[in-house]
């Protein structure tokens, strides 16, 4: 098995550089694509990022890369790949596809013919006269085509990494895990400073704040797909926990508030973090945005209001943004960050934002209004 692998981070829509900073924080060079952060790194960079980014959505090993226009292409290249490097006697490995711009379009057949492929080249090398067994451990393959150029990756997740584990109660409409920590990467926001969430819901802005603050890893909570792969040694699943453990920074004090209009979110939003092992680490309260007092100088606040599409209506957004836009006003040090799809937020706000960033949280597109602080800008 060769040292080093290629890794691809995929990312949300308008995430890309933010998936990138993490990853070259880790120390790793990258190549930054629409909707991919991809990377050449050494095997033990595959628990290291599973483990430590939070803003990405997957880890994918690169299996191969090369010009398929038919059928046959695909097959012989396909088939041409180590896969007994990666994929073991009797793992399973269903196989997904998608097809852009390409002449093979049939994503049916793709998958097909890219799971024939492999499963011959595996028969081969392990000499398997009959069916695979695939009772083992999961390599979830893609074959992704794209303007008749195939990539051939393997999950290496699992589950996505948005599924953080902490998420026992959440509303209608949860903002993912991996955006809500993006958006605090995206200010410059440092434990130091407080933080404010006044539309918490069941508190996934402030419990990703907790952990950014404290330096705990998002994946230390949940498990991983390529944790059953007898190729990646336990010597650096067991070096990439210890690296968590050692670099978690449990001392740091943190003034951080998760706020909402209802009672029973700010109860979900509480045992979210007791979940996450967060403890008392976060105020929660229940206050509707007009009532909004803060104490402290100088801070931050972060927020995902109703857009008046799937929570509520046009008039109850405007209502919101007009109550904070006016309480804001009387704290020009604080640093205000909103996402939100509702068009008319900064004439309701009563203020031009500093700036903004198109952002997709799910399939909706947002922008992510922000103003900075005057001690911050």
């Amino acid at each position: 098995m060769a040292q080093q692998v290629t890794l691809t981070a995929t990312a949300a829509m308008g995430l890309e550089s933010v998936v990138a900073s993490e990853v070259k924080q880790l120390g790793y060079e990258v190549e930054v694509d629409n909707g991919k952060v991809t990377f050449d790194a050494p095997i033990s960079a595959i628990p290291r990022c599973n483990l430590w980014l939070r803003s990405a959505d997957r880890v994918k090993l690169q299996a191969g890369r090369f010009q398929a226009v038919t059928f046959d292409e695909l097959f012989e290249k396909t088939k041409a790949l180590p896969w007994e490097n990666f994929i073991m006697e009797d793992g399973k490995f269903p196989v997904s596809g998608k097809s852009v711009k390409s002449e093979l379009h049939s994503v049916p057949d793709c998958q097909a013919i890219v799971k024939k492929a492999i499963a011959e080249r595996l028969k081969l090398k392990y000499g398997v006269a009959g069916n695979l067994p695939e009772t083992s451990a999961l390599f979830k393959v893609e074959v992704a085509l794209h303007k008749d150029e195939a990539t051939l990756t393997i999950d290496t997740s699992g589950t996505g990494l948005h599924k953080r584990g902490y998420r026992v109660s959440q509303g209608e409409a949860p903002l993912k895990e991996t955006m809500a920590a993006a958006l605090i990467l995206l200010t410059n926001w440092k434990p130091d400073y407080p933080l404010l969430d006044p539309f918490c819901g069941s508190g996934t802005i402030p419990i990703e704040a907790a952990l950014i603050g404290q330096n705990i890893a998002p994946g230390f909570n949940r498990s991983f797909a390529s944790e059953d792969w007898g190729w990646i040694r336990n010597k650096h699943w067991n070096e990439a926990f210890e690296e968590v453990e050692d670099k978690a920074d449990y001392d740091q004090e943190l003034a951080i508030t998760g706020t909402d209009i209802d009672h029973n979110m700010a109860s979900a939003a509480k045992e979210n973090a007791m979940e996450a092992g967060l403890g008392d680490l976060i105020s929660w309260k229940q206050m509707n945005v007009k009532d909004l007092s803060i104490q402290q100088e100088n801070g931050y606040l972060i927020g995902n209001p109703p857009y008046g599409q799937r929570i509520g209506d046009q008039e109850a957004a405007a209502d919101i943004c007009q109550h904070l836009g006016r309480i804001m006003k009387n704290y020009p040090s604080w640093s205000v960050y909103i996402l939100t799809a509702f068009d008319r937020f900064e004439n309701e706000y009563g203020q031009q934002a500093t700036k903004k960033r198109k952002l997709f949280n799910g399939f909706i597109q947002t922008n992510y209004y922000q103003y900075f602080g005057a001690k911050q800008s």
